[in-house]
Order: C-alpha cells, then structure tokens, then sequence
C-alpha cells in the first residue's frame, strides 16, 4: 500500500459537456480520482475518451460542467494563476527562430523573472533534461527527441510540483521513446515531481506509473484504476518479466470490458 501523501488532483463527481453545432457533446462523465504527491499516474484509453480533456481541466484550459476538481486544494484557474504545474503537449511546439535556453526562458520572461534568475532556472532545467552544451542550439538542429526534451525543459522551468504531459512521445520511433521513457523515470526519481501522463500505449503506461487509470470511450469515465507493483528502478528489461506483462493484461483487459476496441 502507498503511504497517504497529500492530495495534488482531487476531482469528484466531474463532468464536462461540450456544445457544438450538432448539439451537446459529453466528453467526460463521473469522474472520481484522487492523485496525490508524488505519484506517477499515466491515462489509457481509445481515441476521445477525455484523457487530454481532463488534462486540459486541471490546466484550467477546459472548464468541467459538472461535480469538482481541486488542484493543490485550490480551484485550476486559482492553481494556473499561481502557475501551478507544467504541460507539456503533444508536440514539442518551440518557436524555430529562438534557441533552446531562450525558447525554455519565454514563460520566465513572461511573469518578469529577473535575469539571473532566469539563467540559473534555464541552466538547472536543461541539465535535468540532458541538454545541457545545447542551449545555443536552435531546434531545427535538434532531434526530435531532443526537442521533446526542451519542451520539458520548459515545463520544469516554474519549478511546479505538478507536470502534465499530454503523450509527448507519441510520435517518435521506438528507440527514441525507449530512451526517453527511461530518462523521464530518471527525472521523476530526482525531481519527486507528480506526473500525469496521458498515452495510448499500454507497454509505455505500465513502464511509466505507480498507477494505470483505465477510461471507457465518450463519455469518458474511469474504469479501472490499476496499482503497479513494480520496483521504482525499472530497467528497459523489465518488460520482459511475469510482473510486468501481467499488469500489462490487465489493462489490456479493461480497455476490452470497455469496448474500447468497438467501432
């Protein structure tokens, strides 16, 4: 069993109905989690189930339409406005005309942090990503892996407890994506940070987390919640062993009592 840590996400009862032209949309439905510090909690689930919808409510970039949700025991606007935590999206989205340091200092420049400040956050965040001897660089000059990693950079440069990462590997090859999940574990354990991780892949999910949330298709609702015994040092290998693969069934399993794989 985890030791009681304080609760970082805590949503009750949540929902959130789009409306469009053809009328409402429910995205997402009773949703009722708790994420507390320090944990590692990936999404998994089909194609619009509402994982990076309820991503996008913790950032207070969506607004819930139904029940609650608590950031730090604030609201999201009050949490964004205290900045809060750290997205990181799909795409590594850095400005190509800026160089890496300056493309990590731009919300720093943003809220008027001083100078020094600035350059030792940037120094700092880069050196935590593996970056460091690239902050001249622009991102064109970078693999895409590498870009990935700015953009976490970036993220990391608040210092916000809470880093909200929306399938940032999503579209890098295999052995990119082995690296990179190995090096996010690496920054986990130093940083202590919480993680919210949104993915498709069920190998990438049970290598990554303490724990697994499961959602059903629209409207998306938790339908599993599964714990990882795993060891916190996982090697790539790890993927291999019995304890792994029957996690990894599990979750299988319950995208199936889903119907995650209905048309």
């Amino acid at each position: 069993m985890r030791e009681a840590s304080p609760a970082v996400v805590s949503a009750s009862k949540l929902g959130l109905t789009f409306q469009t032209n053809d009328g409402p949309v429910q995205a997402l439905s009773d949703v009722d989690l708790t994420i507390s510090k320090g944990e590692f909690v990936s999404f998994i689930g089909p194609s619009g189930c509402g994982k990076t919808t309820f991503l996008r409510v913790i950032a207070d970039l969506e607004k819930a339409t139904a029940g609650t949700i608590s950031v730090n025991g604030m609201t999201p606007e009050q949490a964004r406005m205290k900045r809060a935590y750290g997205y990181v999206f799909q795409a590594a989205a850095l400005y190509p005309w800026r160089t890496i340091e300056r493309n990590v200092a731009l919300p720093l420049e943003i809220i008027g942090m001083p100078n020094a400040e600035q350059a030792e956050r940037i120094r700092r965040t880069l050196d935590l990503v593996n970056l460091t001897g690239f902050e001249k660089k622009y991102p064109w000059q970078l693999s895409g892996g590498m870009q990935q990693r700015a953009s976490i950079a970036r993220a990391l440069a608040f210092d916000a407890d809470l880093l909200l990462m929306d399938e940032p590997f999503g579209a890098l090859d295999e052995i990119v994506r082995d690296h990179l999940n190995q090096q996010l574990l690496e920054l986990w354990e130093r940083t202590n940070k919480t993680i919210c991780f949104v993915t498709h892949s069920i190998p990438e999910a049970v290598y990554l987390s303490t724990r697994i949330i499961v959602m059903s298709p629209r409207p998306g609702r938790v339908t599993d919640v599964i714990e990882s015994t795993l060891p916190k040092e996982r090697p790539l290998d790890i993927r291999e062993t019995p304890e792994f693969l029957a996690i990894a069934a599990r979750v299988r399993d319950g995208l199936r009592a889903g119907h995650s794989y209905d048309d």
